[in-house]
Parts: structure tokens; sequence; C-alpha cells
């Protein structure tokens, strides 16, 4: 199979770093994201049980603004998913899912970032994405959660 992969890069006129590139995401597990309303769970393709399974649940400052020369994080940055949103205090608790339909995407995307950033530690341009919703999912929610993998993580 590897020297079948490599005769496929030459005859196909791939540079070295792109060869070595497509043959990484071709042996690398594709990520699983399953975001349902109460947990969500997240982990590898061809594993028995998630990696992760975790609340879906942000916690974000009640205000609105960032105080400068405080010694706080920037606001876009300053939250907490899953169980450390669960007991963190001072901050106010939101839910991106309801009735497992994606309701705010914005707290959807910082959920997503903070899942295969803190959690799984991946690189989301190496992994190819498969990701569960709701059967009652409309079509631009479809949409926009492709939309975000695209654009905002560079998945493949």
């Amino acid at each position: 199979l590897f020297l079948q992969l490599v005769s496929l890069f030459v005859a196909k006129n791939f540079t070295k770093n792109e060869s070595f590139k497509i043959l990484a995401m071709l042996l690398s597990s594709a990520v699983v994201i399953d975001n349902g309303t109460g947990y969500s769970k997240i982990g590898f393709a061809g594993n028995t049980h998630p990696n992760f399974i975790i609340p879906t649940v942000i916690a974000c400052r009640s205000q609105s603004y960032n105080i400068p020369n405080t010694g706080r994080m920037p606001i876009d940055m300053d939250f907490f998913i899953g169980d450390e949103a669960l007991n963190a205090t001072n901050y106010s608790i939101r839910y991106p899912v309801r009735h497992g339909v994606v309701e705010d995407w914005n707290l959807m995307e910082r959920f997503l970032e903070h899942s295969i950033f803190k959690y799984l530690r991946i690189e989301p341009e190496d992994h190819n994405f498969l990701m569960t919703e709701s059967p009652l999912n409309t079509p631009e929610n479809r949409e926009y959660l492709a939309e975000v993998m695209f654009e905002s993580f560079n998945v493949p």
C-alpha cells in the first residue's frame, strides 16, 4: 500500500511536502464529534469509546467589555467549556445546543475550538472530521456547520 501511494504521488507530480501532508492525513484517524443537547462526545474513528464526554455548556463572563490593564484574559478567550464551565464561578452558563439543534453559533464555534485544540490537542488541517447532527436540523444549520469547519478550522 505504501509503495502504491508513493507511486501515485510521483505520478501526480506532488511536491515532497504535499506528499507527506497527504500521506499523514490518510494515515491519521478521522475525528468524530457528536454535539448533543446535554453532552458532547469527542474522539477518533476506530476507537470503541469517545476520548471525551463533556457537558455541552460554555461559561462566559457576564460583562461584554474588557477592562484594560487588569491582567484579565481578552474577553473572547475568557471562557470555559464542559465540566470546567459548570464549576466556574462569576461566569454565566450558556447552552449552545437546544433540542439537538445549534442555537448560538458564536458559542458553538468557541466550544468546537476548545474541543479540538484543548481536549484533542490536534491540528484540524491534518484530520478529516465526522460531525453528527439532529434529524430535525435545518439545511441552513448544516451549511453553516460546514462553513465553520472549512473556513474557521481549515479542515480538509
